[in-house]
């Protein structure tokens, strides 16, 4: 039987494949190609985007920006690209790139650098003209760091709004839902602006189900829903009386028809839009499952699409877990959600590992064992660290610490405790952005 540290490192090389897996910079190379001087997409369905286009928009914003223009950059025709690309991604991902306009702005929340650089990409959409071509690399993060609220609402409003929706236990197409309908940009915004230039998206998804409307808040892709349901959801949630009243005003107006609605699909602005999905959680997931079998694992995905509040999913693992008789690699790929009850720091992954010690415990989940859950791209909510890679011997480490784990839990200090106990997953910055993966190998 490996003991706890081999343990520890085999979980490490399980989730290190699923983010080698997500590379973007591969990921762009797959689809794009140079023909006699021409620019070819590969699309989805095995076919090729082909255009004799006169110049090429580059345009790139996300976790993975700057890896999938500098690709891009090097399969495209110098002569036909517009000068200057532009990339936009976090502050931890910036990096500088000859010939490219890279700027960095804040997520989860917004700031007024991610409005200076939503500015600078709608002034580049200005310049279109028939006969070129829009390409845009879409990677998570993308909602964030490019916020153009409408003009009715401030970037403050915007960022208070978000908030409270990052604070609720709202998922990524409720929070979307919202973002569309104060954005310029979101919910097929860019596509509209990009007229009448032809548009193709380069998508690295970060949305279980790859749904193209929810990742980034699908700029490029028509919205299905309408100011009507982001109301009805900010009331659902129980914030609606909390948020600013400027945007409570705005959404009403928009409720009543009283505003443009978000592009639908019947919007002429789609009629030259098309897409390309280059990666994604469950390509990740897969490269997992390879890389446990590769170590002689039995291995089985245990949920491919992992949801739900992240202490209550860690549960019932742990409760899953107690019933296997040999040893195993149990894998999934989701993104959880955390109803902030307290005032702690930590973020979804933090929080779904040390809920799974207390329950591994209360449990009485025997034999060895080690459970990693972290964030693809490095970062767990507003923290410095992937997430928590926790064993049997975490909560009494947490306790020589002098902390006390359901305190800690019940207050959301997922990342003081995990601190305490050593078992933060810090693998720094990744480039890429695929959500989460989780990682159980046991040995009864």
């Amino acid at each position: 039987m490996p003991t706890l540290l081999e343990l520890r490192q085999q979980a490490l090389h399980i989730f290190q494949a699923g983010i080698i897996a997500a590379d973007p910079a591969k990921a762009v190379r797959r689809y794009l190609n140079t023909d006699s001087g021409q620019l070819e997409i590969l699309l989805n369905d095995g076919g090729i985007r082909r255009g004799r286009w006169s110049k090429i928009h580059l345009i790139a914003f996300g976790k993975a920006a700057c890896a999938m223009i500098t690709a891009a950059q090097e399969a495209i025709p110098a002569p036909l690209v517009f000068d200057p690309p532009i990339a936009v991604t976090n502050y931890e991902n910036f990096t500088t790139i000859a010939g490219v306009e890279v700027i960095a702005a804040g997520h989860p929340l917004p700031d007024n650098a991610g409005l200076i650089a939503a500015k600078r990409i709608i002034g580049q959409l200005n310049h279109t003209q028939k006969n070129e071509l829009a390409l845009v690399l879409v990677s998570g993060g993308g909602s964030a760091l490019i916020p153009c609220p409408a003009d009715a609402i401030s970037l403050q409003e915007k960022i208070a709004t978000t908030d409270l929706l990052l604070g609720c236990g709202a998922t990524i197409n409720e929070i979307n839902c919202v973002r569309k309908h104060l954005s310029l940009l979101k919910g097929g915004g860019l596509a509209k602006l990009a007229q009448p230039a032809d548009v193709h998206a380069l998508i690295l998804s970060d949305v279980l189900g790859d749904d193209l409307s929810a990742i980034a808040s699908g700029p490029t892709v028509p919205d299905s829903t309408t100011y009507a349901d982001a109301v009805t959801l900010l009331k659902t949630k129980g914030i609606w009386d909390k948020i600013p009243a400027n945007v409570q005003s705005y959404l009403e107006q928009g409720k009543l028809g009283k505003l443009p609605e978000t592009p639908k699909p019947n919007d002429n602005a789609f009629k030259n839009t098309t897409h390309t999905l280059v990666g994604s959680n469950a390509i990740s997931v897969a490269a997992m499952l390879q890389a446990a079998q590769n170590l002689g694992y039995e291995t089985q995905l245990y949920s491919g699409h992992l949801c739900g509040e992240a202490r209550e999913e860690a549960e019932k693992l742990a409760i899953y877990a107690k019933n296997l008789n040999r040893p195993f690699a149990l894998l999934a790929g989701g993104e959880t959600t955390v109803t902030l009850i307290g005032d702690g720091e930590g973020g979804r992954n933090q929080e779904m590992a040390l809920a799974f010690a207390l329950a591994a415990e209360k449990h009485g989940l025997t034999g060895q064992w080690v459970f990693l859950s972290g964030g693809t791209d490095g970062r767990d909510g507003p923290t410095d660290t992937a997430g928590g890679l926790v064993d049997p011997n975490t909560l009494k480490r947490m306790a020589s610490k002098g902390g006390d784990p359901h305190t800690l839990l019940a207050n959301n200090d997922s990342y003081h405790a995990l601190k305490n106990s050593q078992d933060l997953l810090d693998t720094g910055t990744t480039g890429t952005n695929v959500a989460d993966l989780q990682v159980l190998l046991i040995h009864p």
